[in-house]
C-alpha cells in the first residue's frame, strides 16, 4: 500500500485549490441526450456555453463536462461519440471560461483530447478500473483526478471499509503510474453501486474518508436517494440537495458537484461559514 503525503494544494489549470481553505462548487454540464437530471445539452454547443458562463457568473470553480450519462440503465457509448459530444464543446469552453474545465470520462482517448482542448482535470467515475492507462495520461499531463468508487451491484460486507479499500487501490494505481499525491481527489459514488441505504451511511460517516489523507469531492446534487426520502421527482429536489451538501461539507467534503450552482454556492459559503470559521473583517 502506497500512503500519500497529506493534503496540501492542488493545481487546476488557473486555479489553486488550497485545501481546507474552503469549499469549492463544480458545476455540472451533460453534453449527453439523457441526463437522469434532465439537464442533457447533447450537441448543443452554444447552449453549453451559455450554461458554463452562467455558472461561471454564479461562482463555480470548476465546470465538469461530460458526454457519457452515468444514469441507471442508461446504454454506454463509444469514445468516437462521446468525442463527438464533448471535444467541440470543451474547446469553446477553454477559450471564453476563466475557471478550470473537467472532462468526466474514464476512457484513455476520450481524456487525450479532452486534455488537447483544454480540459485541465479528469473525473474517474471508475477509479481507473476501467482504463488504467488513463493513469499514465494523467501523470504524463500532470493534471489532477478524480477517483470515485464504482462497482457492478450493491452488495457489501462492510460498506465504508469496502468502499475505503477500493478508493485506496485506485489511488495505488494512481500513484504507481507516476501520479503526484498532490493530483488526486477522491469521491465515494454516493449513487454508484449503492443503495439510497448506503448512500446516507456514506454521508453521516464521510469523515471515516479522510484516513486517505486527500480531499474528497461528493455529488449528491438531484439524486435518486433525495427522491426516494422526499418523495419528489428530479425537478424538485433543491432543498434535499441543499441539506445533503451542507451536511457533506460539515463532515469534510472538499468539493461539491451541483447542478443548481447559484443555490449551493450560497450553501457552501454559509456552511464553511460555520464549519471553518468566519469573521466580520472578513466579510
Amino acid at each position: 500500500m502506497i500512503s500519500p503525503k497529506r493534503v496540501g494544494v492542488t493545481r487546476c489549470g488557473p486555479l489553486e485549490l488550497v485545501w481546507g481553505k474552503r469549499t469549492y462548487v463544480m458545476g455540472i454540464v451533460n453534453v449527453t441526450p439523457d441526463s437522469f437530471s434532465g439537464d442533457g445539452l447533447n450537441y448543443d454547443v452554444p447552449a453549453v456555453l451559455e450554461q458554463a458562463l452562467r455558472f461561471q457568473a454564479e461562482g463555480a470553480d470548476i465546470i465538469d463536462v461530460g458526454g457519457e450519462s452515468t444514469r441507471p440503465g442508461s446504454k454506454p457509448v463509444d469514445a468516437d461519440e462521446e468525442k463527438r459530444r464533448i471535444i467541440p464543446a470543451i474547446q469553446l469552453l477553454a477559450s471564453r471560461l476563466d475557471i478550470p474545465i473537467s472532462v468526466d470520462t474514464y476512457k484513455y482517448e476520450v481524456a487525450r483530447e479532452a486534455l488537447a482542448a483544454g480540459a485541465a482535470m479528469v473525473n474517474d467515475v471508475w477509479g481507473l478500473k476501467q482504463d488504467p492507462a488513463l493513469a499514465t495520461l494523467v501523470a504524463r499531463e500532470g493534471v489532477p483526478i478524480i477517483l470515485m468508487h464504482s462497482q457492478q451491484g450493491t452488495s457489501y460486507t462492510d460498506l465504508v471499509p469496502k468502499v475505503l479499500a477500493s478508493l485506496q487501490a485506485s489511488l495505488d494505481r494512481a500513484l504507481e503510474a507516476g501520479v503526484s499525491p498532490d493530483n488526486v481527489i477522491i469521491d465515494p459514488g454516493l449513487g454508484f453501486g449503492k443503495t439510497p441505504e448506503h448512500n446516507l451511511e456514506i454521508l453521516r460517516r464521510l469523515r471515516e474518508f479522510k484516513a486517505l489523507d486527500l480531499p474528497i469531492m461528493v455529488g449528491t446534487s438531484r439524486k435518486s436517494t433525495i427522491g426516494l426520502v422526499l418523495d419528489l421527482p428530479v425537478e424538485e429536489r433543491l432543498e434535499g440537495t441543499a441539506a445533503t451538501v451542507a451536511l457533506a461539507i460539515a463532515n469534510g467534503a472538499d468539493i461539491v458537484r451541483v447542478h443548481d450552482v447559484k443555490a449551493m454556492t450560497r450553501v457552501a459559503r454559509m456552511s464553511d461559514a460555520i464549519v471553518r470559521g468566519w469573521t466580520a473583517a472578513a466579510g
